[in-house]
């Protein structure tokens, strides 16, 4: 194989999700590419990592100093979904079902990878909150170990805020999922957050 397919093959490997066969198609896409749009691709990734921050309210990915979320005058300024990724606000929006504001925690609590409480934008969650108009904070992280403990700290430090709702999203057995195969823990989510059948 080829010393430059070798070394593009090598960093494409370095993003998640992609093995070595899936890393060989994409170099040889490339390599069938016009070169203008390989000079694109390469351009925008360029810009995308040196010029993207991230908003100063939420912390999620944006081209100004204020997302176009938190610009939104139509959405709910009243309510918060904390979320541990970027990418779960774009999971979260692709429902169409939320019409709130969001907060990016950028991770959860995990000793053992050495992220502490004060690595994640709790205390920028809690700037907000203290400004004063929220009313709800929805909690929408991952039921892991990690996401657990985080969900934990999070409810004692929003403790501070009275007559503040906080709430977190329905967790519990998918659609299509067998009884048999779920993990305890989601089977006692499931249980807790049982509902009514009209």
């Amino acid at each position: 194989m080829s010393k430059l397919l070798q070394d593009v093959v090598g960093e494409l490997t370095k993003l998640p999700g992609v093995g070595r066969r899936t890393a060989l198609r994409l170099a040889i896409h490339i390599l069938k590419m016009e070169p203008e749009s390989v000079k694109d691709m390469t351009r925008s990734i360029d810009r995308f990592k040196s010029e993207v921050r991230h908003c100063a309210k939420c912390n999620n990915l944006s081209d100004e100093e204020i997302c176009p979320i938190c610009q939104d005058k139509e959405r709910d300024h009243s309510t918060i979904c904390v979320v541990e990724q970027i990418a779960d606000v774009l999971s979260i929006e692709n429902t169409r079902q939320y019409k709130g504001l969001y907060h990016v925690l950028g991770g959860v609590i995990s000793p053992m990878q050495g992220i502490a409480p004060s690595d994640l934008k709790i205390d920028l969650l809690c700037d907000r909150i203290a400004q004063g108009g929220v009313k709800e904070v929805i909690v929408a992280i991952s039921t892991s170990v990690e996401g657990e403990t985080t969900l934990f700290y999070l409810m004692n430090r929003l403790r501070q805020f009275p007559g503040l709702k906080i709430t977190s999203i329905a967790r519990g057995i998918g659609f299509g999922d067998e009884l048999e195969y779920v993990d305890e823990l989601t089977i006692t989510h499931a249980l807790m957050n049982r509902r009514v059948i009209e």
